[in-house]
């Protein structure tokens, strides 16, 4: 059975760069393969994880869209199948499991572009069973979610064990974590335990943030320490998986999935 640890927090956080730690940590200390789900729009956690990336499921997705309005132009289509006579899930299950990109102990799926104009109910029911179905297939899962959470339950029906919310060490940060970990009583998926986790901080935490991290009533795993050796990578946009086990980001990473995973 997997389980699933996903990511949230406001644009720029550095929620990516934790996502990579986190799966580094599950290469190297926990049994089992890794599916790392990009649910952010931007789509580069491939680059965090050094894999490349030709397709995404949206683009999939619009692709599915498009051929169904040809071949209904065409007088085809007919009760929801597609060309040739797949079914929507079993066109939309093999493109996706097609655009698996793999690496080495994990494998990465990216959701891609929104959508765009018009009903998408249907085919986003027919990704969450997709995604699931291969989510199955492995240990963990690792969800380096958008900016808020909102469509998080459009994205998988599995339970969250645990939510990682990152922030930057700012009262801003920390207001908007705030404002998303109120929202997780609203997804239709059950999280199991809800983390916050300070990122970029210099330093010891200032007495103003911590009173407000305290005043939140979650779980706060630690802080992640800037560091230039990571701002190189960054740069030169070498994979973040390939910073080294002493690396204090790595280690700080490493340290707080110890404590909720043993």
């Amino acid at each position: 059975m997997a389980t699933t640890i996903a990511l949230a927090g406001k644009g720029g956080v550095g929620k990516t760069t934790i996502a990579g730690m986190v799966i580094k940590y599950l290469v190297q200390k926990q049994p089992g393969a890794i599916l790392a789900i990009d649910a952010d729009p931007s789509s580069n956690l491939n680059m965090v994880l050094g894999l490349d990336l030709d397709w995404t499921v949206g683009d999939i997705r619009e692709g599915m869209l498009a051929e169904v309005q040809k071949s209904l132009l065409q007088g085809g289509a007919a009760m929801g199948t597609m060309p040739g006579g797949a079914s929507k899930l079993e066109y939309l299950d093999y493109e996706v499991r097609t655009s698996i990109e793999e690496g080495d102990h994990f494998d990465l799926i990216a959701m891609g572009r929104p959508e765009g104009a018009g009903c998408y109910c249907a085919v986003n029911h027919n990704l969450r069973e997709v995604v699931d179905s291969i989510s199955r297939s492995y240990r963990w899962v690792v969800i380096d979610n958008e900016a808020g959470m909102e469509h998080l339950s459009r994205r998988t029906t599995r339970d969250v064990a645990h939510m990682l919310m990152v922030s930057d060490p700012t009262q801003r940060g920390i207001v908007a974590t705030e404002r998303i970990a109120k929202m997780i009583p609203d997804l239709d998926i059950n999280v199991e335990q809800t983390h916050l986790i300070l990122n970029r901080v210099m330093g010891e935490i200032p007495a103003p943030l911590m009173e407000k991290i305290d005043s939140m009533g979650v779980n706060f795993l630690g802080a992640v320490p800037a560091n230039n050796d990571l701002m190189e990578f960054e740069f030169s946009g070498r994979p973040l998986v390939e910073l080294g086990d002493e690396s204090p980001v790595y280690q700080a990473v490493a340290a707080m999935m110890e404590q909720i995973l043993g």
